[in-house]
């Protein structure tokens, strides 16, 4: 067996295969999946004949018509289920614990489905239904991150982290995909479909989601050690008793014990200066507010009306399609680039080449563009030029923020906390960035009607304070277990120089040991 001694009295450990971790890994982060395409299917239903019909209103004209103020109301209630939940799934990652609570919101996500599924013209039925999606939404964006850092692999945990990121581009991908296919349908089916087709997502959530094991940092928090042996020897894919397994449950539980010698965490701790924790908050809730105002969602409202400028002819389903099959394209190398260049140089390098395409889209875009409306065989050589121009920066920009921006944040989301305040920190991160998401959908209409594509300059403003944002706070976690991850913040080492800290957690636990030891043998002579 490999965990036993030989005669030689070494010990012959097994060489962890870590598939099974994979494999939950790339299973749960389908919960970014129902995200990602959930936010995505609307956008193309709200042009929908059909949907019109239904949840519009009679216009002066005898028209059926979806006013800016209904469209903001279904498209919103979402957002305000998604902050709602991505707070609540704190309560119920404690208590239900990782997995539990992934069923629960899960079950929430699916019945909201199902209301908007079975909707004939209510709206306030349909935008209800919205919100309780909301909810599954927000707090799997929250769990998914929170469950995937606490059972993969530390070498692997980045590339497993932004698996999520990709799940998330792909769910919106297929999400437009399927809109437009159905959109020409001449029935409810145009919108029923695509919106339906969650159903079927959240029942496969469901249903995996009852084969898998607990967090072993749950199950040893909560004093389940036996199980929590049994969960790290599945993941790792070696016998119980091997050194391996012994050796990590043991640094689970030193480090979980530290964390837990100042008694139950609050909401208050995940600010507090003990162990730099308000840092480390500060520093999940930023990442997120920045990767929202990156920019990208502003081609995604805009890139229409772009590729109108330069002469072309598609239609919006068509542009979305596009950009959401650049999005996915992006992703596939950050699965690797996390782990090789690490999280500090990905967003370093994002920020660089985000605000460069978004300072040349946004003057360009402002100096040569027509004005919107304007007829196509209005359009001049140099508007064409112009847009192409644009055009052709802001595929580099989602390209770009596909591979960095977009899943850096959540990748350090999931790894920067301690056992004790992860869920509620990971959760504040969450709710972050989906209110900034909510405002950055409501304001972005707004501004860029006054003042065009120079919007663009707003967000290259916030990727330059980005860029030092990260180069001053944000330190590199690459390699690390997530209880190095609190020792190298403990450390106070300076994020710069953060990359070649080496950690010394199981030093100390074996001096710790050796002078238990000492003091025992010592108690124990004087006795005698």
């Amino acid at each position: 067996m490999a965990g036993a001694l030989p005669a030689g009295g070494i010990s012959i450990r097994a060489v962890p295969t870590n598939r099974r971790a994979i494999l939950l890994a790339t299973f749960i982060a389908f919960g970014g999946f129902l995200f990602g395409y959930d936010i995505g299917v609307i956008s193309g239903c709200l042009i929908m004949p059909d949907f019109i019909d239904r949840f519009g209103q009679m216009g002066s004209d005898g028209q059926m018509f979806l006013s800016s103020s209904r469209q903001s109301i279904i498209v919103s209630l979402l957002s305000a289920g998604t902050f709602v939940g991505a707070l609540g799934q704190a309560f119920t990652s404690d208590r239900a614990g990782r997995r539990g609570s992934l069923l629960i919101w899960s079950a929430i996500f699916t019945i909201g489905v199902a209301i908007q599924t079975a909707t004939v013209r209510s709206l306030v039925q349909f935008t209800m239904g919205r919100f309780i999606a909301g909810l599954g939404v927000g707090a799997l964006s929250a769990i998914v991150p929170l469950y995937n850092g606490e059972t993969a692999p530390k070498a692997l945990r980045g590339t497993l982290l932004v698996l999520y990121q990709l799940q998330i581009i792909i769910g919106i991908f297929l999400s437009y995909v399927l809109d437009l296919a159905t959109h020409a349908v001449p029935n409810s089916a145009s919108w029923r479909v695509p919106v339906g087709l969650q159903l079927v997502w959240g029942l496969a959530l469901l249903s995996g989601i009852f084969f898998l094991p607990e967090s072993p940092r749950h199950l040893l928090g909560t004093g389940k050690t036996e199980e929590a042996t049994r969960v790290v020897a599945e993941l790792a894919g070696v016998p119980i008793d091997d050194p391996v397994v012994i050796e990590t449950v043991e640094e689970l539980q030193y480090a979980i014990n530290e964390e837990n010698a100042g008694g139950k965490a609050t909401w208050l701790e995940c600010f507090s200066a003990r162990n730099g924790l308000w840092k480390r908050t500060a520093n999940g809730m930023m990442l997120q507010f920045i990767q929202q105002l990156n920019g990208q969602n502003f081609y995604y409202y805009y890139g229409d009306t772009f590729f109108k400028s330069a002469g072309t002819q598609l239609s919006p389903y068509v542009i979305q399609t596009i950009l959401g099959a650049v999005s996915v394209a992006g992703t596939i190398p950050a699965l690797v680039l996390i782990e090789t260049w690490g999280r500090r140089r990905s967003l370093l390098t994002g920020a660089i080449l985000e605000a460069t395409c978004a300072i040349i889209a946004g003057l360009v875009g402002h100096f040569t563009l027509a004005p919107t409306g304007t007829a196509k065989e209005l359009l001049t050589q140099r508007n064409k030029a112009g847009g192409d121009v644009l055009i052709a920066f802001a595929v580099l920009h989602v390209l770009s923020f596909s591979i960095f921006w977009g899943p850096t944040p959540w990748v350090y989301l999931g790894e920067s906390f301690p056992l004790r305040v992860r869920p509620k920190a990971i959760a504040l991160g969450s709710a972050t960035n989906w209110l900034w998401n909510f405002l950055l959908g409501f304001f972005a209409p707004r501004i860029a009607n006054d003042i065009g594509p120079l919007i663009l300059l707003i967000f290259f403003g916030m990727l330059v304070f980005g860029y030092g944002y990260v180069w001053l706070c944000i330190p590199e976690t690459k390699g690390l277990s997530l209880e190095e991850v609190d020792e190298m913040y403990r450390s106070d080492v300076k994020p710069w120089n953060s990359a070649g800290w080496t950690p010394h957690l199981m030093e100390r636990r074996h001096e710790k040991d050796v002078q238990g030891l000492r003091d025992k043998t010592e108690k124990t002579a004087e006795e005698a």
